[in-house]
């Protein structure tokens, strides 16, 4: 890895697209759309970009507003970032190009930053994390074996068990949910780039039908498909 980087003030990064890794205080995180990481003034911070460059967005915090937000907990740096969180996420992205952040989604993020916060766990021992980072790089990569528990599991040359009980120490949420908030962030990509037929989009991601795409949605962002639409049309 590269020399450390001093970092100064509170605040949460999400990645908007790429994956790197950042160690910090000992600890790393494998960062990516669906992870991000907290900040804490006086960390040295280094970077690696094995899967090449990314793209992401620094969400600055007052300290007296952060340790509101996160009170007393002793949670690690990697945070979960689910799908209200991405939707928000884009929708602040958005809001910023064509120069009108409105008051509603600053208060969407903040929302969404204080839940982060709350649920980011302690983190497991380096096996798990070392596992864990394995089963969501087969994740994000859409490998054939990401489909199901059991085969991830042989792919990564674990027992189920011990997959299925690592994964949500280390990311805070099940296998199953997590691989979902995948495939919905996919989903995200190609609405806002327009795709107008959800069975063909429910096809493409691997979900059994368009019925499923649509409840898997709602249960993620709140929103059917066709509110998430509306959701990500750029400020007319």
């Amino acid at each position: 890895m590269p020399a450390a980087e001093p970092r100064t003030g509170y605040g949460l990064v999400l990645v908007r697209h790429g994956r790197f890794r950042r160690l910090a205080r000992g600890v790393a995180v494998d960062a990516d759309p669906a992870v991000g990481y907290l900040m804490a003034p006086d960390e040295d911070e280094r970077f690696a970009h094995p899967a090449g460059g990314d793209v992401c967005t620094w969400v600055g915090v007052a300290p007296d507003v952060w340790h509101v937000m996160a009170g007393d907990s002793r949670a690690g740096p990697a945070v979960y970032v689910d799908a209200r969180l991405d939707l928000t996420h884009r929708r602040l992205l958005a809001a910023a190009a064509a120069g009108d952040i409105g008051y509603g989604v600053a208060e969407e993020l903040l929302g969404a930053l204080a839940q982060a916060l709350r649920r980011a766990p302690p983190g497991g021992a380096a096996r798990d994390r070392a596992l864990v980072a394995a089963a969501r790089e087969a994740l994000a990569a859409d490998h054939p074996a990401a489909a199901g528990l059991l085969p991830l599991a042989a792919l990564l040359g674990v027992s189920p068990y011990r997959l299925s009980r690592a994964f949500p120490r280390e990311t805070g949420v099940p296998l199953t949910r997590y691989r979902n908030r995948i495939r919905v962030g996919r989903a995200l990509d190609r609405l806002a780039a327009g795709e107008r037929n959800l069975a063909v989009l429910a096809a493409d991601l691997g979900f059994a039908d368009q019925a499923h795409l649509c409840r898997t949605m709602r249960a993620h962002l709140g929103h059917p498909p066709s509110e998430v639409r509306r959701l990500l049309e750029p400020a007319g």
